[in-house]
């Protein structure tokens, strides 16, 4: 991976400065710095932002979602009181990486900030079994009742997925499930027009990137 350019945000001089210090010391990481996170939007060049801040409160989480519209980049948040973040907020804002302002190092934002640019996430343990049990309840309440799976596929389109990923045909598949060929073509055209997929083979490609064939 080349320079992985970074914009950090925080109102705090001091605690700005100490950031942009930190990640200055490894020479793989460019370094602006905004003290609001609007200005970051201007840095259409950046590839992760990394926000400062003593808590996620309302006003930060609206102005990480003005950010996320503007400028689509991963956040890294360091913030003071971990506990108080609500994790499914913190998602909903491309808040990707939280690093507790009791623990941070150089290494450690270092680290935060290479694994956010790569599309990866760092939650301390608290906050990610916050993720899970939130995810078991969206499965236990919303997807499982629907008979859906996380990747918004019901086992029936599971099934003609995977046919077609063994290069059967719509007869074939009609055959093999004892369906008419028109509930096939139908099941398909629902599935990629819901799905916002270009055609069967982007949803082949779908389906095996969520895991479920």
């Amino acid at each position: 991976m080349g320079v992985t350019r970074v914009v950090v945000c925080c109102a705090d001089f001091i605690a700005r400065t100490g950031v942009v210090i930190s990640l200055r010391s490894f020479p793989e990481v460019e370094v602006r710095e905004e003290a609001a996170l609007a200005a970051a939007a201007a840095r259409q060049g950046a590839d992760v932002v990394v926000a400062v801040a003593d808590r996620l409160s309302v006003d930060v989480a609206a102005a990480l979602r003005q950010l996320r519209q503007l400028l689509d980049r991963p956040v890294v948040l360091v913030v003071r009181e971990v506990e108080q973040v609500d994790v499914v907020l913190a998602v909903d804002c491309n808040v990707v990486a939280v690093l507790p302002a009791a623990e941070f190092t150089a290494d450690r934002l270092h680290t935060a900030v290479l694994t956010a640019a790569r599309g990866g996430a760092v939650l301390p343990f608290a906050l990610a079994g916050d993720l899970v049990r939130h995810v078991r309840r969206v499965h236990a309440e919303l997807l499982d009742p629907h008979g859906l799976r996380a990747s918004g596929l019901k086992p029936r389109e599971v099934e003609v997925i995977e046919l077609m990923a063994d290069g059967h045909d719509t007869a074939e598949i009609a055959a093999k499930l004892s369906a008419s060929e028109r509930s096939v073509k139908k099941l398909i055209h629902n599935v990629t027009s819901r799905l916002n997929l270009r055609n069967r083979p982007h949803a082949v490609a779908y389906a095996l990137r969520h895991g479920v064939i």
